[in-house]
């Protein structure tokens, strides 16, 4: 009886049937040799190059979060946690005004955020105390408000007699910044209607005052004046002194230190130039 179909051959002595997974093996290998002559990557090769991309891609993702987070918390940090807060308040320069004075007008806000401290609002409010000239506001990490102080000096004093409110200290610019009981020693008084820091005859004659040899302001004991270019002082001798503008200081103070040598009442030096003795 004859039989139809492939007739199976009989195995070789020593040698293993194959099987489906070895027949499947055959073909991958003959399907990645294929590719392999035409230039393309196996299946196994572009799974071997593309885990390491994804594997810089997620460190990256990850690098960029931490970023993210480290930002928020420094924003976090600096402008709303008190870790960075005030928690001093150190006042440099004070000596007739207060330092505890000073801190109460600037009332700065404790343990808020360093960042958050409008120092120039700080800096107006200790401006406009009486004595104070000048202020400088800054921060000293990590806790640390630093409030500078210039005081105002007394260049002279203003008493407003009787029924006025006392005996007041004038600066430079003509500023009133004190009052006192009693006339303090070692001052001019001023002999003027009105002392103002807006009036021009008040800045003239305190400028005047601020810019003469020293020597010569130990001797002045008053100083007056009815315009802004009439400034004159009386010394503790008597002698009247006619100084006009603050102009030509220095050539003013070298002609009035010669003219004191010589017998007068009134020396005029408001023109160095032409100086008079009467």
């Amino acid at each position: 009886m004859t039989q139809t179909g492939e007739r199976r051959r009989p195995a070789e002595p020593g040698r293993r049937p194959r099987t489906e997974r070895d027949k499947r093996d055959k073909r991958v290998k003959r399907v990645q040799g294929a590719e392999a002559r035409r230039g393309r990557r196996s299946v196994q090769d572009r799974r071997r190059t593309t885990r390491p991309v994804r594997r810089k891609e997620m460190r990256r993702r990850w690098v960029a979060l931490l970023s993210v987070l480290t930002v928020v918390a420094l924003v976090y940090l600096l402008w709303f946690s008190s870790m960075l807060g005030v928690r001093q308040v150190d006042v440099v320069g004070a000596n007739s005004v207060p330092a505890d004075q000073i801190r109460a007008t600037a009332a700065v806000p404790d343990q808020k955020p360093m960042l958050r401290l409008d120092t120039d609002e700080i800096r107006d409010r200790v401006a406009q105390m009486p004595g104070i000239a000048t202020v400088d506001v800054s921060r000293s990490w990590p806790g640390t408000l630093e409030i500078t102080v210039t005081e105002r000096a007394a260049i002279a004093f203003f008493d407003s007699g009787p029924g006025g409110d006392g005996v007041h200290l004038v600066d430079g610019g003509g500023v009133v910044f004190k009052t006192l009981k009693e006339r303090p020693a070692g001052l001019p008084e001023l002999k003027l209607m009105s002392v103002s820091a807006d009036d021009p005859v008040t800045r003239a004659v305190t400028g005047v005052l601020g810019v003469i040899p020293q020597q010569l302001l130990k001797q002045v004991t008053t100083a007056t004046a009815k315009t802004p270019g009439s400034v004159e002082f009386t010394l503790a001798d008597g002698k009247t002194v006619r100084w006009g503008t603050s102009a030509d200081t220095e050539r003013k103070a070298k002609v009035l230190a010669a003219l004191l040598t010589r017998e007068g009442k009134v020396f005029d030096v408001s023109a160095p130039d032409l100086p008079t003795v009467s």
